[in-house]
């Protein structure tokens, strides 16, 4: 089993980032369980805008579509913006948009059999709305969704205090994220010795 996560944090490596800690903790919850696991800052990479597999010559994309598609498990790790994951989060699921066109040899998407994860952190409300977004749109493209497949974070409404700040991750937090990996980890595993048939 493989995991990938795409930070989508909008500070480029080395800044830290309450997101790519999250995603770090997820992660983690993934290596216990025996899976390998990556995690890549979509900010750090020349990912062109577009909905094509390649947008030409010095786009990052080709490579980075290749983790994914040697991944069992996709976290995507986002902020809370203006009510909103981030528009490198959105950049990513616009890439992941080529696979509505890429299929196999019984017509499926390839990346059916793939599960999919979110992480969130912000200092606002909406870690409800923006994991739902997501959820629509992985799920549109083609992956699975385990039950509790989201973990978050978001600070008291108002103040300024990011995740990063905090000593460690809440107990709700910690609970949540290995729940989130133990759950994806298991769909992953039925979906690899089983397949969804051909329609």
């Amino acid at each position: 089993m493989r995991a990938l996560a795409f930070v989508c944090t909008l500070s480029p490596l080395p800044a830290p980032s309450s997101s790519h800690l999250l995603a770090d903790q997820v992660m983690a919850e993934f290596e216990s369980l025996g899976v390998q696991v990556e995690v890549v800052r979509a900010v750090d990479h020349d990912i062109r805008p577009g909905v094509q597999v390649d947008m030409g010559d010095g786009d990052a994309w080709p490579a980075l579509r290749e983790k994914v598609m040697q991944a069992d498990i996709l976290l995507l790790a986002t902020p809370i913006w203006l009510g909103h994951p981030s528009s490198v989060c959105q950049r990513v699921l616009e890439r992941l948009d080529a696979e509505l066109s890429e299929t196999d040899e019984q017509g499926r998407l390839l990346t059916y059999g793939k599960v999919a994860a979110v992480a969130v952190v912000g200092n606002e409300d909406g870690a409800h709305k923006v994991s739902s977004d997501l959820f629509q749109g992985l799920n549109d493209l083609g992956f699975s969704l385990a039950p509790h497949a989201v973990t978050y974070w978001v600070g008291e409404a108002m103040h300024g205090q990011d995740y990063k700040e905090l000593e460690g991750p809440p107990e709700a937090v910690a609970s949540t994220t290995r729940t989130l990996a133990v759950n994806a980890t298991h769909l992953a595993r039925l979906l690899d010795g089983g397949p969804y048939p051909a329609s």
